[in-house]
């Protein structure tokens, strides 16, 4: 995969992630920054952080994304996504403020 969207749940949920899944730091950059901006929005968080590397310019065709988000207990959701297209940001971004 070239981009990740991890559940902001919080700092420690995303290091855990990262650490299992052997992830560099800027396939969770999208969830620490979303965690930074908006706090732990549950499992919505996975759609600002695709909107973060959409709005860094980073979505390219074929690229494939994987969402995973949590819920209470042991509860486990995710979806893998392939770009049809290259992504260019959106006016209507919830980061278009502050990323340039």
């Amino acid at each position: 995969f070239e981009h990740f969207c991890i559940h902001a749940g919080g700092r420690a949920v995303i290091d855990e992630i990262e650490k299992s899944l052997k992830l560099s730091p800027v396939h969770s950059e999208a969830s620490r920054m979303t965690l930074h901006r908006f706090g732990n929005t549950s499992s919505s968080s996975t759609w600002y952080e695709l909107a973060y590397i959409e709005a860094k310019g980073r979505m390219r065709r074929g690229n494939r994304v994987w969402q995973i988000a949590f819920g209470s207990g042991f509860k486990c959701n995710s979806a893998v996504w392939e770009a049809l297209r290259d992504v260019k940001p959106s006016k209507n971004s919830p980061w278009e403020d502050c990323i340039d």
